[in-house]
């Protein structure tokens, strides 16, 4: 059985980190092959796929991948993509609003971007390359935020990170 093939649930903690280490080694071995070795060490292709996926820097993808990250922390872009700009969305600068929000509607989905958070629809979901009838948002409560670390969690992101291979 693959990464691939696994459960949400049974995804490893650092499963996340491991896909993008994958990623990175990847990389650089076509760079080999191709005759660029010089210009990329696999720390270069590290910074690279990590900025591909919403964050600073290997480091940022890292921590916050690993589920290390501290309420506040910038959380990268990883949730919002460029071809999701036209779908209706809600933003707010704090996560207390747009969890207030969130149990008003009874619907939606609540995402972290940043430091701040936003709310939006099945559309933009899909549109991430993930299942919003997953059953795992039902037990997130449809919230990233809240669930951030949790097996849920690494599951729906790792829809997330299945479906941006090859979309950079």
């Amino acid at each position: 059985m693959t990464m691939r093939d696994m459960a949400p649930h049974a995804l490893a903690q650092q499963a996340l980190v491991d896909e993008l280490k994958v990623r990175a080694r990847v990389r650089l071995n076509r760079a080999r092959r191709e005759g660029l070795a010089g210009a990329e060490r696999l720390r270069d292709a590290l910074h690279e796929v990590a900025r591909e996926q919403g964050f600073v820097d290997w480091e940022h993808a890292r921590r916050v991948l690993s589920g290390l990250a501290l309420p506040g922390d910038d959380m990268g872009s990883f949730w919002h993509a460029p071809r999701t700009g036209m779908l209706l969305n809600l933003w707010f600068s704090s996560y207390v609003q747009a969890q207030a929000v969130l149990q008003q509607q009874g619907e939606g989905f609540l995402l972290p971007y940043r430091r701040q958070c936003f709310i939006v629809q099945a559309p933009f979901i899909e549109a991430l390359g993930v299942n919003p009838a997953d059953p795992g948002w039902a037990a997130a409560g449809h919230d990233l935020v809240a669930a951030y670390g949790t097996p849920v969690w690494r599951g729906l992101a790792w829809q997330r990170l299945r479906a941006s291979v090859g979309t950079v």
